[in-house]
């Protein structure tokens, strides 16, 4: 990836409850030909069997989640401010109407593993699949959740990903 250079993922000092949370991440998944990316405020960062990985969610009729369930991988990418109306054009259009990632003034990169990730990141975890489930509500110990969040039934697929690289821009 041109502009950026590899680091350890033990050495990111990102603050994620912030970075995810309020600054937002896109999820970006496919391959040379085709590729989707969506904003994400949601997930989470840490260790898991021993790995640096990723949890994130996605619902099962974003355009993203096509990408998801076809590719082993998949990257998270993280901005600077600058990229505020870039990041919030990308969760309220569609990839599947339009070249969103274009018309949102972003570009794609691919990694060396050939994973695409968005060419304006600040940082890109790229991440390989290790566990998919789709939340259930029987699973849900605070219901007040499923009516306020799922009141279609439209559950998120949990993804646990591990974190196979890490990218700074330079």
């Amino acid at each position: 990836m041109q502009d950026f250079k590899e680091i350890d993922p033990a050495q990111i000092s990102d603050n994620f409850i912030k970075a995810i949370g309020s600054d937002w991440m896109l999820i970006t998944a496919g391959d040379h030909v085709e590729q989707n990316t969506m904003t994400a405020s949601w997930g989470g960062v840490g260790v898991m069997w021993n790995y640096p990985v990723a949890i994130v969610v996605i619902r099962p009729q974003r355009y993203t989640f096509e990408f998801t369930e076809r590719c082993d991988k998949l990257t998270l990418s993280f901005f600077d401010e600058q990229y505020r109306k870039a990041l919030s054009y990308c969760g309220t259009h569609s990839g599947r109407d339009e070249d969103k990632i274009s018309k949102a003034g972003l570009s794609i990169t691919f990694t060396e593993e050939d994973t695409p990730a968005i060419a304006q990141a600040r940082l890109v975890l790229e991440c390989r699949k290790l566990y998919t489930d789709t939340m259930k509500p029987e699973n849900f110990i605070e219901k007040q959740i499923i009516d306020k969040w799922y009141p279609q039934a439209d559950y998120h697929k949990i993804y646990v990903l591990q974190i196979t690289n890490a990218y700074i821009k330079e």
